[in-house]
């Protein structure tokens, strides 16, 4: 920034997760823009603090009682001492607080200037502080992200979100998840797997809408298979306080008694009391930052990435969005997020990996017939250990015309990894021919995935 500039930064960020701040950094450390970044609560935002990390972390302890059990059906000795939530959450703690850490030293390696305090917007240049002074910058950034919500009903203050379920005192032994999205469904396999007695509402009809029928029919019958109770076309009425608990009344007249309620019934952008309106910025019906295809607002100078537009919703995609921001903006060459072919992993158990068309949109959108691979088995593994395996299932949905791959689904273990990879074939446009004639990686569950020489069914003719 030039010493007569009118601001007193080219860019102000509001919100410290992974999109604001690698567009601080980036934006600081190479191009030499003088940038400023306010975060209200703890650098990494959702996916660092919340989310993705600490999830993923709970992903991997749940999965130990079952790798024990295997493990002795291969001879090794295991004694069973059971799980210690103390332990893994005072672990689980300590290693956000090191991941926090690396953010701020990030930062503070790219010369951008920390704010510890909430940060709104006062005009199209100027941000307010919580201590009252202002900030000017010449590109305000809004990258706040989204927070779970409650729905309206009566004793839902009872509840907990996803926001809380980390730093629970103890592990429930009773717990209702109330809904059917990934995150109930992810953590209703956690909470399984780490020895809780969980149920699951869901008001509609089958779990993980908009992802492949088959896929989420099978996650639901291996949900079920593995001691989940649960319960579609089921809701919430109201919570009381009970001396045992909580008390639940449902959609069909019962009153079941949990330990502790967690919903997970949907996450709304975090706009409110931001000044966004009053500064011109328009948001949509869910309270979303409206941008184009730029991430740039209807003010020329407020921009806005990640959660808060609630476009796609990843972590992933608000870096990319971050990145194509600096370009556009700091390095002059424009550049729009590319939002198509998304590869994502769904951390139930079994696991998800999908990337591309399901076999119902594409159904609707493909404009051609399909050819439909899908083959589903026990994996090697978990069927030499005589213990109960959750099926894998591979699947490939092609046009019969263009014989481009338009998805691929993969429920299993490891299907996170594989998506990735698989991600990049149906990104470049491959086509089934290419998938076959891609040699086999043998013994692998993900050989299959080539080897499918025949359609299981043909759709559209």
């Amino acid at each position: 920034m030039s010493a007569d500039s009118p601001f007193d930064y080219d860019l102000f960020v509001i919100g410290a997760g992974s999109g604001g701040v690698r567009a601080a950094r980036v934006a600081a450390g190479e191009t030499g823009a003088k940038v400023a970044i306010a975060e209200e609560s703890r650098y990494g935002g959702t996916c660092v603090i919340r989310g993705c990390v600490p999830k993923k972390l709970m992903v991997f302890a749940s999965g130990y009682g079952r790798m024990a059990e295997e493990g002795r059906a291969y001879g090794w000795n295991i004694e069973e001492k059971g799980f210690s939530w103390d332990t893994f959450k005072t672990k689980l703690e300590a290693e956000l607080d090191r991941l926090e850490a690396i953010y701020q030293r990030l930062l503070d390696g790219s010369g951008v200037d920390k704010i510890d305090q909430r940060a709104t917007v006062a005009d199209a240049h100027t941000v307010r502080l919580a201590d009252g002074t202002t900030r000017t910058a010449k590109h305000i950034l809004v990258a706040t992200g989204g927070r779970p919500v409650k729905p309206d009903l009566p004793g839902a203050e009872l509840g907990i979100t996803s926001n809380e379920i980390f730093h629970v005192a103890e592990l429930p032994k009773r717990i209702l998840i109330i809904g059917g999205g990934y995150i109930g469904c992810e953590f209703a396999g956690i909470l399984n797997g780490l020895g809780s007695q969980v149920t699951q509402f869901y008001r509609g009809t089958q779990v993980l809408r908009g992802f492949d029928d088959e896929a989420r029919g099978l996650i639901a019958d291996e949900m079920r298979g593995a001691g989940i109770d649960l319960q579609v076309e089921t809701d919430v009425v109201k919570l009381e306080k009970d001396a045992d608990g909580i008390r639940v009344f449902d959609t069909k007249g019962r009153e079941t008694v949990f330990d502790e309620v967690l919903f997970a019934t949907g996450r709304a952008p975090n706009t409110d009391g931001m000044g966004l309106v009053e500064a011109g910025v328009e948001l949509g019906r869910g309270g979303e930052v409206v941008v184009d295809d730029f991430s740039q607002t209807a003010v020329p100078s407020i921009w806005a990435i990640g959660d808060v537009t609630d476009r796609v919703q990843l972590t992933p995609v608000a870096i990319r969005e971050g990145m194509a921001f600096v370009s556009t903006v700091f390095r002059g060459v424009p550049q729009k997020p590319d939002h198509e072919l998304i590869p994502t992993a769904i951390f139930t158990q079994p696991e998800m990996g999908t990337v591309g068309m399901s076999e119902e949109e594409a159904i609707l959108k493909a404009g051609e017939p399909l050819e439909i691979y899908s083959t589903s088995f026990k994996p090697m593994q978990q069927s030499f250990a005589g213990t109960a395996a959750q099926k894998i299932l591979m699947k490939l949905v092609v046009g019969k015309q263009s014989r481009k791959v338009l998805g691929c689904h993969i429920v299993g273990p490891a299907a996170g990894e594989m998506i990735q990879l698989a991600g990049i074939a149906v990104k470049m446009g491959a086509t089934k021919e290419d998938f076959d004639n891609t040699v086999a990686v043998h013994p692998t569950a993900a050989e299959e995935i080539v080897t499918m020489r025949n359609p299981t069914r043909t759709v559209g003719e």
